[in-house]
């Protein structure tokens, strides 16, 4: 097969053969290795994910136990694990339900602004309607400031924002931290009067209403993350942009501020959310949408709540994080197609000159 050609071609063959093979075979199988496998994202929401989480920590638990022979103990974990899994299949079934109807945007308003006292918490800027709360001191009884409402009928998906307006901490994956003693900072709704499902499906078609077609990557993940993450690079500390100080006294008061929420956020989530200047270089993209998706699946107990976003949301989130944490990958990618030019160039005219240079040995 190789007789009729040069021996420098067979060793380039031969070193471009264990180059792919290393690449394609050696380094993904080490990292799978590393790091445990989690199903690709869909970002369509619905009870499986949390109910195979939840049995199968269950079971293992109760395994341990019955070896240990707590037998009544291991019962109990079973029993209350699939408790806990009926309340999820109700609650995405009761969803279900909400995102097939078509809801009245005017008497979601009327919900939203009234009767389901959503802006009791939440401003509305497509409103027109300002945070009842000042953004600095509303993370000292919530321990995070609640979200503006503007943009989230177009970015969180529509089954997610009927669970979470009827069931906070069960929709948001976080009902291990929050119970009878501890209760959710967001108050279930509970209906007023009428069709509690038809009154849900009205006030999301309201926030779809008001949501701007159009939201920038930033407005994005601001909505979504830029409550509890601080971005260094972006000059985001979590209350807002980094504004410009006139004065030191200024700034000192401002990181005050930055310092008092942060405390507050510690107590409310347990730890510090991390700062997500370069999250998009230091994790993988079947970590990262994973975990957007359901933070469970890779950090189990984690405080971090379910986001709710689309896939079209989290292509926003992606495409900011990106820009932030590696402003160069579009000149770089640019680039790219150049340089292997250059290289298969640059690989012919050497074979030429090599083929010149040794002609007569």
């Amino acid at each position: 097969m190789f007789k009729n050609i040069d021996k420098e071609v067979q060793i380039l063959i031969v070193v471009i053969f264990f180059t792919l093979v290393t690449y394609w075979g050696v380094e993904p199988f080490a990292h799978s290795q590393m790091h445990k496998h989690v199903e690709e994202a869909t970002f369509v929401y619905g009870p499986e994910k949390d109910k195979e989480l939840i049995m199968d920590k269950a079971i293992e638990e109760s395994k341990a136990l019955t070896k240990e022979g707590h037998k009544a103990e291991a019962k109990k974990i079973k029993d209350e694990a699939e408790a806990r899994v009926k309340k999820i299949e109700a609650m995405w079934e009761e969803a279900e339900k909400v995102a097939k109807l078509k809801g009245d945007p005017q008497k979601g308003k009327d919900l939203v602004m009234g009767a389901g006292a959503c802006t009791g918490c939440h401003g509305i800027k497509a409103a027109n309607m300002a945070s009842p709360m000042d953004p600095n001191t509303a993370a000292s009884s919530y321990g995070v400031n609640p979200p503006d409402l503007s943009n989230i009928g177009a970015l969180y998906d529509t089954k997610f924002l009927a669970a979470l307006i009827k069931n906070p901490p069960l929709a948001l994956g976080v009902d291990h931290k929050f119970n009878e003693t501890k209760t959710h900072p967001m108050t279930p709704f509970f209906g007023a009067g009428g069709d509690i499902n038809q009154e849900i499906a009205d006030m999301i078609a309201y926030l779809k209403s008001i949501a701007p077609k159009e939201i920038t990557p930033k407005e994005a993940y601001d909505t979504a993350c830029g409550r509890c993450h601080s971005m260094r690079y972006a000059k985001w500390s979590k209350i807002g942009t980094d504004p410009k100080f006139k004065t030191k006294i200024d700034e000192l008061k401002y990181r005050l501020k930055t310092e008092e929420y942060d405390e507050a956020l510690k107590k409310y989530m347990g730890k510090l959310p991390p700062d997500l200047s370069i999250i998009i270089r230091a994790r993988s993209e079947n970590f990262l949408s994973t975990f957007i998706e359901n933070p469970q699946v890779q950090l189990p107990g984690t405080s971090m709540p379910r986001v709710g976003l689309t896939e079209e949301g989290y292509e926003k989130v992606k495409e900011y994080l990106t820009e932030i944490g590696d402003p160069s990958k579009p000149k770089r990618e640019a680039y790219g197609p150049w340089v292997i030019l250059f290289f298969i160039v640059f690989t012919g005219l050497a074979y030429l000159w090599k083929k010149s240079q040794w002609k007569d040995l």
